[in-house]
């Protein structure tokens, strides 16, 4: 059979990959995309899900990186208020900070460095009249209070994905590039389905490495190039314990040792405790918490807060490894989050090959950009760039109509209740209604797995967001993973794989009432 030909082939369906993918098909080129995994299954779930400027990236003068993250923070909170909105940060002052007007002065360089317009500014704290002092151990009395975002962040590549897709791009997941050779002005790419191990070929003008931790060995083991270019792996981790306060704000804490540990309110009732930041050798397919990662931030949190937080107390863990740009910084938390974008081809060299080093979730748009900008001379009668201002699937509303979206959800269906209509409109945001769709009742939403998880989402899930196991709909879909017993998660899967096979039916998924 005749390979299909595309314009662009994206490998890896993280946020960056996921971000050309749909950068790409919305200026009108046809795009592929594969994912050897789940989309967003490595790196880009395994964040501190946070979109923010980087305020501790100013210590080592990244300006055009903070500057560039903190543009791209109110752009990406009016594209999708539905998985990201504001969160205020709290930083308490000690003796072996540096001084306050020095902190301060960084603060103000930070709420002024990127144009803000929508978040509140930074203001000093009383510890000791404040609520968020109350948690904290009295040593700390004073502190600061600046502005930030939360984003859900696998929610997000989904949310790219599936503005790709509805833009023509054509997702697979679960299949991995196997080798790919230069054929005339075309590059011949071998791709495997991991599931049921045929193989197929495509062809395609160029094509983008994003492969996140394996940029490197994508390179040079399946393209066969060797580049200067290197990645640092450095592995992050975070625990989740028991809700530590009552307040709706964050915690930034410096450590001794110059790394810093956030504290930030998770799914309603967790704390979310992390990161860690350090070398990391091996497979990241592999990645988890060590021992001494949980000493670390059980250590590091109970230097601040008055409740000790002990290795008993975590309800669960998660790792992942940042495939940073090695600038040969002399540890892992003062190298680059910035990113590199390497060109092999192109302008007569053959079919172009862009691999993408290093990056951060926020600026992840940004990113997707300047690799159409390498490709320009390839496609040199592409649209022109259209991501800035345009919403992400399901969020097209004004972000301080959140709470009028959940209101009216919760309205339109009254058997849902207000937490899980909230845990919609945050999830799905005006797609709730289209999830939905022609439900009146409990029942018309099919099997409950628990937490207000349906049979009816379930579905969606599977057939709009490319969900195939538990762990898509429970760990990067949803947080619900928190809340589901081991049985309760059994039997999800069970029935997941019956649909998949044909032995289950699902409610019929229709179009709903407007948002």
């Amino acid at each position: 059979m005749k390979p299909r030909e595309y314009d662009l082939a994206v490998i890896g369906g993280g946020v960056n990959g996921c971000g050309v993918a749909r950068d790409a098909a919305g200026r009108g080129l046809s795009v592929f995309l594969c994912e050897q995994g789940d989309l967003a299954g490595a790196t880009s779930s395994a964040s501190t899900k946070l979109i923010h400027g980087g305020l501790r990236y100013l210590e080592y003068y990244e300006f055009r990186l903070v500057r560039e993250a903190l543009i791209e923070r109110e752009r990406l909170l009016r594209a999708a208020p539905h998985i990201i909105w504001p969160l205020r940060f709290v930083l308490p002052h000690h003796d072996a900070l540096r001084p306050a007007w020095l902190i301060r002065l960084g603060l103000f360089l930070y709420d002024h460095l990127g144009g803000r317009e929508l978040l509140p500014g930074t203001r000093s704290i009383d510890l000791t009249s404040d609520a968020v002092g109350a948690p904290l151990k009295d040593d700390f009395t004073k502190g600061f209070e600046y502005s930030d975002c939360w984003v859900e962040d696998s929610r997000l590549v989904v949310l790219n994905a599936m503005d790709a897709s509805e833009k023509g791009a054509d997702v697979v997941t679960r299949t991995r590039m196997t080798s790919a050779a230069r054929d005339g002005d075309r590059w011949r790419v071998t791709v495997e389905d991991r599931d049921s191990g045929e193989t197929r070929e495509i062809l395609a003008r160029a094509v983008v490495n994003a492969a996140g931790p394996w940029v490197a060995d994508v390179l040079t083991g399946r393209f066969r190039i060797n580049s200067p270019a290197r990645v640092r792996m450095v592995k992050g981790s975070h625990v989740i314990v028991p809700r530590m306060f009552d307040h709706d704000r964050a915690y930034i804490f410096q450590n001794p040792d110059k790394r810093i540990i956030f504290a930030i309110p998770y799914e309603t009732d967790f704390t979310l405790i992390g990161t860690t930041d350090e070398d990391f050798q091996g497979d990241p397919a592999d990645v988890r918490i060590a021992e001494s990662e949980v000493d670390y931030l059980c250590r590091a949190a109970s230097a601040y807060f008055k409740q000790d937080v002990g290795k008993d107390d975590i309800v669960h863990t998660f790792s992942g490894v940042r495939p940073l740009y090695d600038d040969n910084a002399s540890d892992a938390s003062a190298a680059t989050r910035d990113y590199v974008i390497e060109v092999d081809g192109g302008d007569g060299g053959g079919a172009p090959l862009v691999s993408v080093f290093g990056g951060k979730i926020t600026t992840f748009r940004k990113l997707a950009e300047a690799v159409m900008a390498k490709l320009s001379g390839t496609f040199p009668d592409m649209a022109p760039a259209w991501t800035d201002g345009a919403t992400m699937p399901g969020g097209d509303f004004g972000v301080d109509e959140v709470e009028r979206k959940i209101a009216t959800l919760a309205r339109d269906y009254p058997f849902l209740g207000n937490v899980t209509a909230r845990r919609l409109v945050r999830a799905y945001g005006t797609r709730a209604w289209t999830m939905l769709g022609d439900a009146r009742s409990a029942e018309d939403m099919g099997e409950s797995f628990g937490a207000g998880l349906t049979a009816r989402e379930v579905t969606y899930l599977m057939d709009v967001e490319w969900a195939k196991t538990a762990d898509d709909v429970l760990w990067r879909r949803s947080k619900l993973g928190l809340r589901l017993d081991a049985d309760q998660r059994a039997r999800l899967q069970d029935w997941m794989k019956a649909r998949t096979s044909g032995a289950q039916k699902a409610p019929e998924l229709r179009k709903g009432g407007a948002a």
